[in-house]
């Protein structure tokens, strides 16, 4: 063999290629923020934690290394077992992925068959679409309400006897508004409890608003409900993907007949566990992104310029076509950040530097405007 291709003109390695599912067609690809022509110095077009790891998760992570040629724990229960403890439930409640769009995937992979359907809101989480039709599913995406939030009625009148699953995000990506406890509950009792409802709550920790979801108890009054979270966001662990799902134990039971037997690499495993046990590092995260986000609005006020009421990480602003020419001015200035053509533009909280350099991006587009 002499190259990637063998030899083989590339007319005869495409026709010996097999064929994909047909459905595959109509997948559309994970997008990301578009590479910039000045480097990156302030990075928010990922909603990630600014700022690494805590010392004992670094700790943890570098101790299991010593010993990184034996496999991890089957089902990473010690994983699963330490967020059992840490919500107050039963380690038959929990399950543990890569990440909680895996474990999205997963979900919908053991409660989709050919031919069903999952409701979804939009815009919602790009990865949702992409989740169903892998799952063999079809997606009905239920737009928003004008304030960006999830239109609940609607989602409950569009479920039908082909209605696998509902998914729920809150606080909403990229829209970041949040649903409360009590709309959840009424949502809830509108769903069959035939069908799945996937919370996902991967941006919970920012939520602090006055009635948030209370996870467990909608659990103890749902079995049909599964709540997913993550620690990519609050405890600052994008890099190592690990999330879980909550959820009735026939509901994980099925689950884990189609997750991979290792979910998580061993040093996912251990830094999941130590940062279980850091609340401190995870609240000095949350209390920051808080703090910039409330700074961060009081100036989009202050200019007049449109903004969702954020509960998340991030904050959105639904600019439309005036969206791209903010993410332009803001790379001009170092700043990454994630442009919905025609829509809006979300700008992740935590970096350093970030209000100075966004507040000169959109003074710089105010002047533009009112140039115009």
């Amino acid at each position: 063999m002499t190259g990637p291709t063998s030899g083989w003109s590339a007319r005869t390695l495409s026709a010996q290629l097999p064929a994909p599912r047909a459905a595959l067609a109509a997948i559309p690809a994970y997008s990301s923020a578009p590479a910039s022509a000045v480097p990156v110095s302030i990075r928010a077009s990922s909603n990630e934690a600014p700022d690494g790891v805590s010392s004992l998760v670094k700790a943890a992570v570098l101790a299991r290394l010593e010993t990184a040629n034996r496999y991890p724990l089957l089902g990473a229960t010690e994983v699963a077992r330490a967020i059992a403890d840490h919500l107050g439930a039963d380690e038959s409640e929990v399950a543990v992925a890569d990440g909680s769009l895996s474990l999205l995937n997963y979900l919908l992979l053991a409660y989709c068959t050919p031919g069903s359907t999952v409701v979804a809101a939009w815009r919602s989480y790009e990865a949702y679409p992409i989740c169903i039709r892998t799952a063999g599913a079809e997606p009905v995406l239920v737009p928003n309400t004008p304030d960006g939030g999830h239109d609940l009625d609607a989602m409950a009148a569009a479920v039908n006897a082909s209605t696998a699953a509902v998914i729920v995000c809150t606080p909403n990506n990229p829209t970041g508004v949040a649903l409360t406890h009590t709309a959840i509950i009424r949502f809830l009792a509108q769903v069959p409890p035939r069908v799945l409802v996937v919370l996902d709550e991967a941006y919970l920790d920012f939520d602090d608003s006055a009635d948030p979801p209370r996870s467990r108890e909608l659990l103890a009054a749902h079995a049909n409900l599964a709540v997913l979270r993550t620690f990519s966001k609050a405890y600052g662990l994008a890099g190592l993907r690990m999330g879980y799902v909550v959820a009735h134990p026939k509901v994980i039971g099925s689950l884990r007949k189609v997750l991979p037997p290792f979910p998580v690499s061993a040093l996912t495993a251990a830094a999941a566990v130590a940062a279980i046990g850091d609340q401190a590092y995870r609240e000095a995260i949350v209390c920051a992104v808080i703090d910039q986000r409330a700074a961060l609005v009081r100036m989009l006020d202050q200019r007049g310029v449109a903004h969702t009421d954020s509960r998340s990480n991030f904050v959105w602003l639904p600019l439309g076509d005036a969206s791209q020419t903010l993410g332009a001015l803001c790379a001009e200035r170092g700043m990454s950040t994630r442009v919905f053509a025609g829509e809006g533009i979300r700008v992740s909280l935590g970096e350093p530097g970030l209000l100075e350099a966004f507040t000169d991006a959109i003074d710089a587009l105010l002047g533009d405007v009112t140039a115009a």
